[in-house]
């Protein structure tokens, strides 16, 4: 009988603790009204009669959807969305009261259906595909964040994960991609050409100055190796001058006399047949004109 007491005091016990974890916060519902107190994780206490234990997660939470968005065209864009949000712990207890635990079908999806389309209405088809979806999904999160203010939510962020495009609208994205993509690599070629014609001008004129500079290098060397031989001229010149000059001041009647014995005593010992031409008194002998 004991063992009985004893087992059902246990199963009384147990039944009346449960075990709040770590990304979670519970209040306590007593007789229908929602005590002040939050707790956080741990074991709770409670009469299993008369009051219940409300958990709920307080970590980041992914809710995924798919939904059509409309464009400024009036174009429907199917996108895949997750919204990350969490719950502020310290306002489980007016979330409870204010929208109740399904809040993510009263209030959440609701609020997200609603800036998603405010927002996408005013972009075209090809931005929610291109870099301003950043800036769309900034805009939701803020116009959701208007609307939650207070209410006990913190949106974290809203990501648009996939974007599928009417077929057509894609296609002619597509070729305009394309065509964008030519438009480039012929501005491109264009460039490389026209940096290779701006080479070549640059080597042409850098030979044509190559040119001009060994032109008046080769001039300059002819000048100076004109003057150099007027000059040589010029010395050879004045030198030959001062050497007949210094003869012809050196030149006296018995000089002559000498050379003429000289000539004669040369002509003597040569073996050849000569004819002098003389008066009888000195050779004929071709003498530089003396003034």
């Amino acid at each position: 009988m004991k063992n009985l007491v004893y087992s059902i005091c246990l199963m009384a016990l147990a039944s009346s603790c449960t075990i709040v974890r770590q990304d979670e916060v519970a209040v306590k519902r007593r007789l229908g009204r929602i005590k002040d107190r939050i707790y956080g994780p741990g074991p709770i206490f409670f009469n299993p009669i008369l009051s219940t234990i409300i958990k709920t997660p307080i970590r980041t939470i992914n809710l995924a959807t798919t939904l059509g968005l409309p464009s400024r065209e009036g174009l429907t864009v199917q996108a895949e969305i997750s919204i990350l949000y969490r719950l502020q712990n310290d306002k489980l207890r007016t979330v409870i009261q204010q929208v109740g635990l399904a809040f993510e079908e009263v209030l959440i999806f609701p609020v997200f259906r609603s800036a998603a389309a405010d927002i996408c209405a005013k972009f075209d088809a090809k931005d929610m595909h291109s870099s301003k979806r950043s800036e769309i999904e900034k805009q939701i999160k803020a116009r959701m964040m208007t609307v939650l203010e207070g209410k006990g939510f913190e949106i974290e962020e809203v990501l648009m994960k996939s974007i599928s495009l009417p077929a057509g609208l894609a296609k002619a994205i597509e070729e305009k991609l394309n065509s964008e993509q030519e438009a480039q690599r012929m501005e491109f070629v264009k460039d490389r050409e026209k940096r290779e014609a701006e080479r070549k001008i640059i080597m042409a004129n850098g030979d044509k100055q190559a040119r001009i500079i060994a032109a008046e290098g080769l001039r300059e060397q002819t000048e100076i190796e004109a003057r150099r031989k007027a000059f040589a001229l010029q010395m050879e010149a004045e030198g030959q001058k001062k050497a007949n000059d210094l003869l012809n001041s050196n030149i006296t009647p018995n000089i002559l006399k000498l050379k003429s014995i000289e000539a004669f005593s040369d002509l003597s010992k040569s073996s050849n047949s000569k004819i002098i031409i003389t008066d009888g008194k000195t050779p004929f002998l071709s003498l530089p004109d003396m003034k």
